[in-house]
């Protein structure tokens, strides 16, 4: 089968575009003939490592792909050869206390497709029964891979984490991303008011199209959090969705009204940095991280993106063979909701 994949880590010149085994589904497994998959920041860091990720070599990035069931594995009975579906890259085995709970993507023995194991860039991956979904008929491949990780991970955390509540307010801290651009609809979905911190006139225009109300340019506001204050009349946010870490955090916590959540589930501008402690505990917030989310999210963020009442942005799509340099646009940042790869 025809794949994107890296012998070793670095930069973009390490992926390579060839021919790998096809793989086969184990019992309990199906095997997906990928039609599309979309990248996400993800992918960067896995190509380019950290200490302690050991990774079999060739690895395949992508965490999200859409396409046709192609071969079942033994006792495989919910699913058939032809059908249509999307899939969901959190891997889980089904039996800790932490699945047998519902809250699977806290599973012991947790993985993520593109991280732990081969992932989407390339024609075929193999995925266990529960992790595919069918597709209504006609339903887009591109917009099913677009979606599932985004508006899982969003969903997760706005509504299953964050617990969020008609009439708050939602500070989304970045414009265009998958997660943000997700993040948006689904709080104006659950009732509430939402600003957004950019970086451009450009993704500003993006968020408020996807519903955000209160535009902040971070390029001409370097305290944005003293322009939420105003936009509050000096309340602060309920909500402030802060995927990006390092150079955002800290306003983040001035921005939140006392009481107010902050909710992570990445960190794009980086891991580390340094806050004034005085801010959790003056202003009695919290933080609350969460990673990606549970196969009841997927399967209800998935059903209103079917129902179009959440719809995944797109940005440009590449064909497989031009996967580097769909990543070179992801890593510098230009692209106006996911890209994504056409694999034919």
């Amino acid at each position: 089968m025809k794949a994107v994949y890296f012998h070793r880590h670095g930069g973009p010149e390490v992926l390579e575009y060839g021919d790998l085994p096809e793989p086969k589904p184990g019992p309990g497994q199906v095997l997906v003939r990928l039609r599309a998959a979309a990248l996400n920041h993800l992918d960067l860091w896995v190509r380019q490592g950290w200490p302690g990720l050991k990774l079999a070599m060739p690895h395949i990035p992508g965490a999200d792909g859409a396409g046709e069931v192609a071969a079942l594995g033994e006792g495989v009975q919910g699913v058939a050869v032809g059908d249509r579906v999307v899939i969901n890259g959190n891997l889980s085995c089904g039996r800790c206390e932490f699945c047998l709970a519902g809250q699977d993507n806290m599973c012991r023995q947790w993985g993520l497709l593109g991280e732990t194991l081969p992932g989407t860039y390339a024609q075929y991956v193999v995925v266990p029964e529960t992790n595919v979904l069918s597709l209504p008929a006609g339903f887009d491949y591109a917009a099913a891979a677009a979606a599932s990780l985004v508006f899982l991970t969003a969903w997760h955390s706005l509504i299953t984490r964050g617990r969020l509540q008609p009439g708050e307010t939602v500070l989304v801290v970045g414009a265009s991303g998958g997660v943000n651009t997700a993040s948006v609809q689904i709080a104006r979905l659950a009732g509430a008011r939402v600003i957004v911190v950019g970086s451009s006139t450009r993704k500003l225009e993006l968020a408020e199209s996807l519903g955000a109300e209160v535009l902040i340019d971070r390029s001409k506001e370097d305290n944005w959090a003293k322009a939420v204050y105003k936009a509050t009349g000096r309340r602060g946010a309920d909500v402030v969705v802060d995927n990006v870490g390092a150079g955002a955090t800290p306003l983040s916590l001035r921005a939140a009204r006392k009481g107010g959540r902050i909710l992570t589930v990445g960190n794009t501008g980086g891991p580390k940095y340094e806050i004034d402690h005085r801010f959790l505990f003056g202003k009695h917030l919290s933080i609350i991280g969460s990673t990606m989310g549970t196969h009841h999210d997927f399967r209800t963020a998935m059903g209103l993106v079917f129902e179009g009442r959440l719809k995944p942005v797109l940005d440009r799509q590449y064909p497989l063979a031009e996967a580097r340099a769909a990543l070179e646009r992801l890593e510098a940042g230009d692209q106006m909701g996911k890209i994504t790869l056409a694999i034919d």
